[in-house]
Order: structure tokens, then C-alpha cells, then sequence
């Protein structure tokens, strides 16, 4: 029997670049994925997030369903994890990242006790700043507004986290983030079942 996976629940501010750090761990760790989220917004074009797309009445039958481990309404979209994609890769002893908001975190820390909550901080306000207005995707400029002017409160929810990682380097947040998993993996309550022999 594999060993159960931990799940990884990432989160961040727009412009923290948190979707570069987690597909840069993707690419180095051959035992994580990510989990497939699900949202009502519409496709850009070109895009190659991966998401799976439904109409608003969809979606809200599927919640009604029992069918998202977590889900929250986001700039006017609903976005959402499936649950049963998360449990089959954490039985698989797949470690799973789910990029979600705080509250879609905070869903996910209510059902899974064990999961691991990790906020990714951008170096400055600053940079945030000039990140989120230099972004490639298509945006009005009131969603730009509206954006930075929302990243004061996510940061200031950090404090709701098991830890925060400062992203002024991708290749340094991915290896903290390694530590952390590296880490995680050895607490007691994760290996109760390999010490056994010892503890009975």
C-alpha cells in the first residue's frame, strides 16, 4: 500500500508569481502534481492553465453536489477543486498542490487537518505593483485597480498560513518550498504507521 501524499495548498496575491514557482516544482519533482481546478470564467485565448471550464448554473449544481473540496467566488467567477481528483492522488501517495484563494484555503485546512499551507509573498508592494499593471493577459484597467488593491488584504492574512515564502527568485521559492515538503514529510504524525516497530 503507497504511502498517503500531503497536500500542498499554495496561495498568494496577483503578481506574486506564485504560478511560475509552482510550475518550476512541478518540473523538479517527479512525485508532485497539481490538482485540475474548475471555474466558470472564459478561456483566454491561448491559454494553457489547464482549467475545465462550466457555465455558473454547472458549477453551483456541482457545489450543491458535494462536488468541490473547496471553491469561492473570485472577480466575479466561481473557481473550485474537485475532491475526488485530490483524494485519488493523496492515496496514490502523490504529493498534490491545489493553488487556491485564502478562502479556498481555509476550506481546505477545515477538511484536510494535515494539509500544508503555504502563502507566497512578492518581494515589495512595488514589485507587486509593477507586476500586476505589466501583466500580459488582456485586463481593463478598473480590474488592474482592482487587483493590487486587493492584495493588501490577502497579505494581510498570512498569519492564517503554516508558512510564508518570500518570492524575489524563483528558483530560491522553490527551494524553500523543497524544505517544506522535505520537512513536512518527517513530522511524526505523517510516519506513525513506519514507526510502529518502535512505538507499537
Amino acid at each position: 500500500m503507497a504511502k498517503k501524499g500531503m497536500l500542498l495548498t499554495i496561495s498568494g496575491p496577483t503578481g506574486a508569481k506564485k504560478d511560475k514557482v509552482i510550475e518550476a516544482l512541478l518540473k523538479k519533482d517527479n512525485n508532485l502534481v497539481i490538482a485540475k481546478s474548475f471555474t466558470t470564467r472564459e478561456k483566454r485565448e491561448d491559454e494553457i492553465e489547464g482549467y475545465e471550464y462550466l457555465d455558473k448554473k454547472e458549477f453551483l449544481k456541482r457545489v450543491q453536489q458535494g462536488f468541490f473540496l473547496e471553491w469561492a467566488e473570485i472577480y466575479d467567477n466561481y473557481y473550485g477543486t474537485p475532491k475526488r481528483q485530490v483524494e485519488k492522488f493523496l492515496k496514490e501517495g502523490k504529493n498534490v498542490i491545489t493553488k487556491v484563494d485564502i478562502k479556498g484555503a481555509l476550506q481546505i485546512k477545515e477538511k484536510i487537518e494535515d494539509a500544508v499551507l503555504i502563502f507566497i509573498l512578492p518581494p515589495s508592494i512595488e514589485e507587486l505593483k509593477e507586476t500586476i499593471l505589466n501583466s500580459d493577459k488582456v485586463e481593463t484597467p478598473e480590474m488592474l485597480i482592482r487587483k493590487f488593491n486587493s492584495a493588501y488584504p490577502e497579505i494581510n492574512s498570512i498569519s492564517k498560513y503554516n508558512y510564508g515564502v518570500v518570492n524575489d527568485n524563483i528558483d530560491r521559492a522553490v527551494e524553500k518550498i523543497e524544505k517544506i515538503i522535505s520537512a513536512e514529510e518527517c513530522r511524526v504524525d505523517r510516519i506513525q504507521d513506519e514507526l510502529s516497530y518502535i512505538i507499537g
